[in-house]
């Protein structure tokens, strides 16, 4: 089985883009671009910092670049037979699997974006991720501060926190008197998948429903169970439930029925295949984010 990794938005950094500059697959940037009205290849290339990791701009480009990757590596004879996404690498997932096509995805990235943005902007939020305790640890820890929850269930040993911006300041000033190892603050624009996004649940719940669901080719695994869906139809309660509900990333990929499983991440970062390799030791599990990384195919047919 070579399931398709797809990641969140949280990977991306300037210039990521510009290596795939002229690859045939570099089309679909090309494609989102016109389709949303966004200059997405300019996102990806020459766009500064502070720019491109706006939520609404790192969602849309994070898509397409995951996109472009995705299609290069299938040129290159590799077929998914199962795929999970990261958040929002989940509608990358969707699109690679033939659930939803291309034009659609984008349309709704670009949406789940704005939303976002824009409910960020309604309460002070923010989080970040907890190195090296277990989750009894995280749950104790929370229990005095009744704002945060999980938002993230990464790997062992790695769980994101979300919430209210001075809540998570207590948290991270209180950490050792917490019994917590390591709290790391990550760089993002409200409190993701945490109760403080309600209100962009809300806004994309009608242009989920109002969506073009197709049968698809292959399952995708959801954040929200972390069991696979065929089709379309279960998907847009799902995705709204995921923009408050923790990402059970660590649950996706150990439980999945697969012994002898390869994983492909297609995007920037490299972040989900290390997170495989903490969670089923010793699987094969390589990340592709530039023409060059292709080669590394060769580890899964050859």
């Amino acid at each position: 089985m070579i399931v398709g990794l797809f990641p969140g938005q949280g990977s991306l950094r300037p210039g990521m883009g510009a290596p795939w500059v002229g690859h045939p697959s570099a089309r679909i940037i090309e494609e989102v671009s016109a389709s949303t009205g966004v200059d997405v290849l300019a996102l990806l290339t020459t766009a500064p910092l502070d720019e491109l990791v706006r939520t609404d701009n790192a969602q849309l480009a994070t898509f397409a670049l995951s996109a472009t990757v995705a299609d290069a590596v299938q040129g290159c004879g590799v077929a998914f037979d199962l795929a999970i996404g990261h958040s929002l690498g989940e509608y990358t997932a969707l699109f690679v699997s033939g659930i939803l096509a291309q034009d659609q995805a984008a349309s709704l990235v670009r949406r789940r974006g704005l939303a976002m943005a824009e409910a960020a902007t309604l309460a002070s939020g923010t989080m970040v991720a907890i190195i090296g305790s277990d989750e009894e640890a995280v749950v104790g820890a929370l229990s005095s501060l009744p704002g945060l929850v999980v938002a993230n269930r990464n790997a062992p040993g790695q769980i994101v926190v979300a919430g209210p911006t001075d809540q998570i300041d207590e948290l991270k000033a209180r950490a050792r008197e917490l019994g917590l190892r390591k709290v790391i603050q990550l760089e993002v624009g409200g409190a993701f998948h945490s109760p403080l996004m309600a209100p962009a649940a809300d806004a994309l719940r009608g242009e989920l429903d109002g969506a073009t669901w197709l049968p698809g080719r292959i399952a995708v695994v959801s954040n929200v169970d972390a069991q696979a869906h065929d089709g379309g139809a279960s998907w847009p309660a799902i995705l709204a439930e995921q923009l408050t509900c923790p990402v059970e990333f660590s649950r996706s990929i150990s439980d999945l029925d697969a012994d002898e499983a390869a994983f492909v991440e297609c995007g920037p970062g490299g972040v989900l295949a290390g997170l495989v390799g903490r969670i089923r030791k010793g699987s094969i599990a390589i990340s592709v984010a530039t023409p060059d990384d292709l080669d590394l195919l060769e580890q899964i047919h050859g």
